[in-house]
């Protein structure tokens, strides 16, 4: 009963370290504003959208995808 209670703890330590590495980050689209930002929750809102393939694994590769994305550049 123990090795089950340990393993069920390891596995779940595992699973949660895992989720947390694998952080993902959003270029968002201001619907009122017309802005582009990064953000690190998916938005829920209706007032910010996802840009094309906002979603990045780091916030660097965010920035710069946000700099080519058309439509955050004409304005």
């Amino acid at each position: 009963m123990k090795k089950l209670i340990v393993c069920g703890a390891l596995a779940a330590f595992a699973l949660g370290s895992q989720a947390a590495s694998a952080a993902e980050f959003y270029v968002v689209r201001d619907a009122t504003t017309k802005k582009c930002t990064v953000v690190d929750t998916k938005p829920t809102s209706t007032t910010t959208t996802i840009v094309d393939n906002g979603t990045y694994k780091t916030k660097t590769e965010a920035e710069s995808g946000m700099k080519t994305t058309k439509v955050c550049t004409e304005q």
